[in-house]
C-alpha cells in the first residue's frame, strides 16, 4: 500500500515551544517536519496540527505555525487526537491515510495512531519526524505502532509516494527543493 496525495493528509501533533526543547533531537524532529509540511503543501496534501493544552504547553513552534491558518491547529486536552476530537472539520480529517509526525512518540503520537487504526485508517508514521524526551520512550512508540498495523516510514519514502514518477515538471521542482 503506498501513499497517495489524494487520499492522505498530514497530521502535526503537538510540536509545542515549551515542550519541544525537552525532546531528544528536538531541532531535528522541527527541521523534518517543516520539511513535509513544505512538501505536502507543495503537493496539495491537507495539514492539520495539534495542540495540547496550550496554555500550558505553549502554542505550535512560530516557524510551524508560520506554515500554516490558524484555522487549521486544533486544541486538545485528551491525548489522542481522535479521542479529543480536535481534527473533526479541520481540512483533511476525511481522508483514509494519515501521515504522521510529532510529539511525544509515546504519548499523544501513539494514542492519536492507535485510535486512528481503530478507526479503520491507514497510518504512516515519520520516523525521523517524531521524537520523546528519551530515545528509548520513542523506540518502544515505534515499535508499538508497527505491531498495531502502523507503517514507520521516511520523510522521503513520504515525499516519493506522493509525488508516484519522475519527468514531470512537478518531480523537478520538488527534487531541487526537497531532495537534493
Amino acid at each position: 500500500m503506498l501513499m497517495n496525495r489524494d487520499r492522505s493528509a498530514l497530521l502535526v501533533v503537538d510540536i509545542q515551544e515549551r515542550l519541544l526543547p525537552h525532546i531528544h533531537e528536538g531541532e531535528a524532529v522541527l527541521d523534518n517536519a517543516v520539511w513535509l509540511v513544505k512538501v505536502a503543501e507543495r503537493l496539495g496534501v491537507p495539514a492539520m496540527f495539534s495542540e495540547q493544552y496550550p496554555k500550558g504547553i505553549g502554542p505550535t513552534v512560530a516557524v510551524l505555525r508560520g506554515l500554516t491558518f490558524p484555522e487549521n491547529i486544533a486544541e486538545k486536552l485528551h491525548f489522542s487526537c481522535v479521542a479529543g476530537k480536535c481534527l473533526d472539520g479541520l481540512a483533511g480529517s476525511d481522508r483514509p491515510q494519515v501521515v504522521v509526525a510529532g510529539t511525544e512518540s509515546h504519548v499523544c503520537v501513539l494514542q492519536t495512531v492507535l485510535d486512528l487504526l481503530g478507526q479503520g485508517r491507514q497510518v504512516f508514521v515519520v520516523a525521523e519526524a517524531v521524537g520523546s524526551r528519551r530515545t528509548s520512550d520513542k523506540e518502544l512508540a515505534l515499535a508499538r505502532m508497527r505491531a498495531h498495523g502502523a507503517e514507520i516510514v521516511s520523510r522521503e519514502m513520504v515525499a516519493f509516494e506522493w509525488l508516484r514518477q519522475a519527468g514531470s515538471d512537478e518531480f523537478r521542482a520538488i527534487s531541487r527543493e526537497f531532495l537534493r
